[in-house]
């Protein structure tokens, strides 16, 4: 009696969650593309703007994509198979682009290079960055950050034991590439490429910002939507840019199955070459410089009189943007952000110890169910949410964005905790069974402490997402719960870019403090 009463608790709880991802995934969605039912779909795709949009998305998604990967696939090799020194110093300044929103990258790049931009003004260029070329450069940036994580994860965990006896063989550099290096990073590759081309084609910060006349689909979606408020097209435009973001999910669930085989792996022994190591602190130091640069520039810009007429140095664009609710706006965010990663780190963990800890065919469904979010763009989540949500009791309030922003980005912070969960000792429960343990016992005092560092992760990286989205928060914040990152936007329209400057500093120091406590618990940990 006592068991099946255990196994009735464990399947209702798994019920529940399950209820609970229906209500904040599926049906969402479902809302969203039933919206399509009353719209001439055939009239809006095979309308011209619409062509033109997805044409130009596709030809500026791809190319940065291919520079992207390539970019972080070479820095990655430099971290990885190179003597250099300071590379956890490298490693931060590659990722800092990653704890801004994607339009802070673009306001960077005009005040660098556009029309009034302190390069052209000083060198004098006449270099015209609106539209691909901006676009090119500003998704890059923002890009490049996880596309080298990524590389660097699978470089890390390489074996070095093919390349032994391949050297012992007498193959050439060119055939251990070919026959060894190519085969075991093809599929990853294929993996990072369309995660990367996801991430650009379904962003509208950088588009929005410095693409001009460039339109891009979701630019299109969020004029169509916040200008026209036509949710009809939307939902249209929506459902195409669901396609690439469902293959790179389908492509990351596949390669996740085959990865998760143990097998004992040997570090690569980086042999001394003076020649190797100078070209990688070259293209370290390039990159890191062409990384930050932007970033310092609009931090420079956030405190001078007038960009670009005044460049004095002065304070008083705080006292502006305080006197247009900026502190209010902040408290919101960082309410968000910590409430987002308390609920988002107990759901994760709740969820991950049901599909890990106790396998069966519901568990499957629940797993299936909880990494649906990585398919779905932030920019459709939210306008999928304001769809199925408009009459519920929680629209527009601080319950809303804070559901849109765990959805949003609970898919990776689960898959973090379902992966560490898997690989600790599957009879942790039987032999708690055995001694008469619970299994809220074990995993109080067993499972959670061995997993410490993950959960630090997965708080982390909930926070640093919500201080900086702007995708699917721009089309639920009222005036009431508006985050400070949605000022940036506001503040560019108002033609105040010294303001949108300050804003976009502020995110970075609140993300940059959460990153240090974040490293410093980590190292106390360890020792």
């Amino acid at each position: 009696m006592l068991k099946d009463r255990k196994i009735t608790i464990s399947s209702y709880v798994k019920i529940v969650l399950a209820i609970f991802w229906i209500f904040a995934i599926i049906l969402p969605l479902f809302k969203m593309l039933s919206n399509m039912a009353d719209v001439d779909v055939a009239k809006i795709v095979t309308s011209e703007r619409f062509a033109t949009a997805l044409k130009q998305s596709l030809t500026v998604s791809t190319v940065a994509t291919l520079v992207s990967v390539g970019i972080a696939g070479l820095l990655s090799w430099c971290v990885a198979r190179t003597g250099i020194r300071f590379k956890g110093i490298f490693s931060v300044l590659f990722s800092i682009p990653m704890l801004i929103p994607s339009i802070s990258h673009g306001m960077g790049l005009i005040i660098l290079l556009g029309s009034n931009g302190i390069l052209n003004k000083t060198f004098g260029w006449n270099i015209n960055i609106y539209g691909f070329s901006g676009i090119l450069l500003g998704s890059v940036m923002y890009s490049l950050p996880v596309a080298y994580l990524m590389l660097l994860d699978i470089l890390k965990f390489e074996d070095s034991t093919p390349y032994e006896a391949a050297e012992v063989l007498g193959l050439s550099k060119i055939d251990k590439f070919f026959t060894i290096t190519l085969p075991y990073l093809r599929k990853p590759l294929i993996s990072v490429f369309f995660a990367t081309f996801t991430m650009i084609i379904t962003d509208y910060g950088v588009p929005l910002m410095i693409g001009g006349k460039y339109n891009t689909l979701p630019v299109m979606m969020y004029q169509d939507v916040i200008g026209m408020l036509d949710f009809g097209k939307g939902s249209v435009i929506g459902m195409v840019l669901l396609v690439p973001a469902l293959i790179a999910c389908l492509l990351d669930i596949m390669n996740r199955d085959k990865g998760n085989s143990a097998f004992v792996t040997k570090a690569f022994k980086v042999k001394k070459n003076i020649f190797r190591d100078v070209f990688a602190y070259i293209v370290c130091g390039l990159v890191a410089f062409l990384l930050i640069l932007p970033i310092a520039t609009f931090t420079r810009v956030a405190f001078v009189e007038k960009y670009p007429i005044n460049m004095s140095f002065t304070f008083k664009n705080i006292e502006k943007a305080i006197n247009m609710n900026l502190t209010d706006y902040l408290s919101n965010s960082v309410i968000i952000a910590l409430v987002v990663s308390i609920v988002g780190v107990v759901l994760a963990i709740l969820t991950a110890y049901y599909t890990a800890r106790m396998k069966s065919k519901f568990s499957r469904v629940l797993h299936m169910l909880s990494i649906t979010s990585l398919a779905i763009p932030g920019l459709v989540l939210g306008l999928s949410y304001v769809m199925f949500f408009k009459k519920s009791f929680i629209y527009g309030t601080f319950a809303m964005l804070i559901l849109v922003n765990t959805m949003h980005f609970f898919s990776s912070p689960y898959l973090m905790m379902y992966n560490t969960f898997g690989k600790l000792n599957a009879n942790l429960e039987y032999v708690g069974k055995t001694l008469g343990i619970r299994r809220l016992f074990i995993l109080k005092d067993v499972l959670l402490p061995m997993s410490k560092e993950t959960i630090i992760e997965m708080f982390s990286y909930f926070f640093v997402n919500s201080m900086m989205t702007i995708s699917a928060v721009s089309f639920l914040a009222t005036m009431d719960t508006k985050p400070v990152a949605l000022m940036i936007t506001q503040f560019e329209g108002q033609m105040q870019l010294e303001c949108a400057a300050l804003v976009s500093v502020i995110i970075l120091m609140v993300n940059l403090v959460v990153k240090g406590i974040v490293f410093f618990t980590k190292r106390r940990m360890a020792r």
